[in-house]
């Protein structure tokens, strides 16, 4: 005769504690987190080097690497350089790199004329670096801010930002960059409108391959000083971005921004910066299943190094935590100056 199932309460291990409380110990989730083993079983979310971009500023001159004072360990690199950093990218196993440059002061006037120049940096950077690594993605910033004057990403008449001539003048600085061999179109310059002039630019010049990622929630923020100082804008800005630039109290915002560009449109979106904003990349990827990125900005990263290098935390894990934050968040990568670093680390555990 069977045996009769006695009832589930009468089978929970129960604990009585010193007060008398009694705790059900059925489920211990400390089970799963017992060995390095079973916590890879059980890890929701993976850091590989295929979810890395690696943004790489780029200066004139030959065998030039330049230090940035509020980036550590980052530096500013001309062309030659950059290709050898291209190679690395490759070497590691990052699948794609994004390309900034520190453009001459004497160069720069109200209208950025030197974004449309085809023997640009940036230009002379995307040719050379596919010519000796075609399948490194190379990605490419579209805005006037390294190229203006007055360090604003638009043309201005007094203090206002002119979005439809800017945009007419981004298509043209868009073409410019796919001719020299750039990969991924990456408009940052939160102008309305800007994503489908582009689309429609690239594909009347037989370019439909080539891919948009738009910047299409990027906030109007504190975070991005170092990044400043990095492409020379920093003594140039004058006033702020707000007026084109997301208010960091929006996230409603932030999805009629990416619905838009997605329309017009976009392959993939980004949203900028990365940690303060982990709730718009998760509302991103909940609302529209697209490709979204994120960007791990200057301050960001300066922060971190910051506190390392003063030993108050552990930057390797700090910098590691960060990244997989980005993942839990929904992001599919991010762009981040730990790129290589990173990188290696993954290696070093396989």
């Amino acid at each position: 005769m069977a045996t009769p199932l006695r009832p589930k309460a009468e089978l929970t291990p129960v604990v009585e504690t010193k007060a008398g409380e009694a705790l059900d110990l059925t489920h211990r989730m400390r089970r799963n987190r017992k060995a390095e083993w079973t916590r890879k079983l059980v890890r929701e979310n993976v850091l590989t080097t295929g979810d890395l971009i690696w943004p790489i500023f780029i200066i004139e001159g030959t065998n030039k690497r330049e230090p940035i004072s509020s980036m550590p360990l980052v530096e500013r690199l001309s062309v030659d350089e950059a290709v050898r950093a291209a190679g690395e990218a490759v070497e590691l196993g990052i699948p794609a790199i994004a390309l900034f440059p520190h453009t001459d002061p004497a160069m720069r006037d109200p209208r950025g004329s030197e974004a449309l120049n085809p023997q640009n940096l940036v230009c002379r950077a995307c040719a050379a670096i596919k010519k000796e690594i075609p399948d490194l993605g190379l990605i490419t910033d579209i805005a006037l801010d390294p190229y203006t004057s007055h360090g604003h990403d638009g043309v201005m008449r007094g203090e206002d930002i002119l979005n439809d001539e800017t945009v007419e003048i981004l298509v043209q600085q868009a073409l410019n960059q796919a001719r020299a061999g750039s990969d991924i179109i990456a408009p940052s310059d939160m102008m309305d409108g800007r994503v489908g002039a582009i689309r429609a630019g690239l594909d009347a010049e037989g370019f439909e391959m080539v891919q948009i990622m738009a910047y299409a929630a990027k906030y109007a923020s504190a975070f991005y000083g170092p990044f400043r100082d990095a492409i020379g804008t920093s003594a140039t800005l004058i006033g702020d971005k707000r007026t084109y630039q997301m208010d960091p109290a929006n996230s409603d915002e932030a999805l009629r921004e990416v619905a838009a560009d997605i329309e017009e449109g976009a392959d993939m979106v980004m949203v900028k910066p990365g940690l303060p904003y982990l709730d718009i990349i998760r509302r991103v990827k909940d609302n529209f299943s697209i490709p979204t990125f994120a960007y791990q900005v200057s301050g960001e990263y300066a922060m971190i190094m910051a506190a390392a290098l003063n030993g108050w935390i552990d930057g390797d894990r700090a910098m590691m935590e960060s990244l997989i934050a980005f993942k839990r968040a929904g992001a599919d990568g991010v762009l981040t100056y730990f790129a290589p670093r990173v990188a290696r680390k993954l290696r070093e555990r396989r």
